[in-house]
């Protein structure tokens, strides 16, 4: 039914063109010759189809989907019924793959039957670079924090026993959620031990107060998705939804005492008393700040 030992890389993307091409050009110079490249345009409102005709035009290896908008997990799951390759790599178009990840992932899966999964050690590029420590996998560790990235190899036959990604994982969080579908606690799991994958940053986002409020929401879809998993885990459940209900609280309390004291700070501002030790203060700030500069 699959193509012995071929690969289908599977790109799903969104107006990514300022990083696409570099993207498919990390697939092109792959040592391993032996795949198929799947670029699913999810609605894309720029010039994607024009770079990936391009690719297509050149080789043949390269196939392009256009569907309406409907997120990375549909689309995923759209560009992998589309392949006929033995071994699955889905691979974001805003990343990249060194050119030896496909020959020695394939290497080692081809000769470790019993293995499930395969990935390796990842970096930054963009906005943030250096090595992305990730603690190794295993399956104690993965119910709680994902340790694995989107670009792992697995076998297409063990992606037709899923239902594939869960499309209501429409706002990230989604390679954790069928890791999770995919893996069982018995399964082997092999990491390379080099970088061979690097992902891109493209802004801070994930930092700020709405992003980390947004993950707990993802995580508790992960727990309805997965409610087998988790069910013997009550306690850690209860804590997460205490760290969730703590930071908005925290949030909404910081923000309401921010406004509190620029208004009191305000007012404190225009009061005769503020004005008249200012003026009389005035000298001596101006002594401490020659003394400041003098060092």
């Amino acid at each position: 039914m699959y193509t012995q030992g071929k690969v289908s890389i599977i790109i799903p993307c969104y107006n990514m063109e300022q990083y696409l091409a570099e993207t498919l050009d990390s697939v092109v110079a792959q040592t391993y010759n032996n795949w198929e490249c799947i670029i699913i345009d999810d609605g894309s409102t720029d010039n994607t189809e024009l770079i990936v005709n391009n690719y297509c035009n050149k080789d043949n290896r390269f196939r392009y989907i256009k569907q309406e908008n409907k997120g990375v997990s549909a689309a995923r799951n759209n560009g992998i019924k589309q392949t006929n390759g033995e071994l699955i790599l889905p691979l974001d178009g805003d990343d990249i793959i060194d050119k030896t990840y496909l020959e020695k992932a394939v290497k080692y899966i081809s000769t470790h039957t019993e293995t499930k999964l395969v990935y390796c050690k990842a970096a930054f590029i963009g906005q943030k670079t250096g090595e992305w420590t990730l603690e190794e996998y295993s399956y104690e560790k993965i119910i709680w924090a994902n340790c694995i990235f989107c670009s792992a190899f697995f076998r297409h036959r063990d992606f037709d026993l899923t239902n594939g990604y869960n499309a209501n994982m429409k706002n990230g969080l989604e390679d954790w959620d069928f890791w999770l579908t995919l893996l069982k606690e018995n399964d082997i799991v092999y990491r390379i031990d080099e970088v061979l994958f690097w992902y891109r940053i493209r802004n801070n986002s994930r930092n700020n107060t709405t992003a980390i409020q947004a993950s707990f929401e993802l995580m508790q879809q992960i727990v309805r998705n997965h409610i087998d998993i988790y069910r013997p885990y009550t306690d850690n459940l209860l804590y997460l939804k205490y760290r969730e209900k703590s930071l908005s609280a925290k949030v909404d309390t910081l923000n309401k005492q921010m406004i509190i004291m620029t208004q009191e700070y305000q007012e404190i501002k225009q009061t005769f008393s503020f004005k008249l030790g200012k003026f009389l203060t005035a000298p001596f700030r101006w002594i401490k700040n020659k003394i400041k500069s003098v060092k």
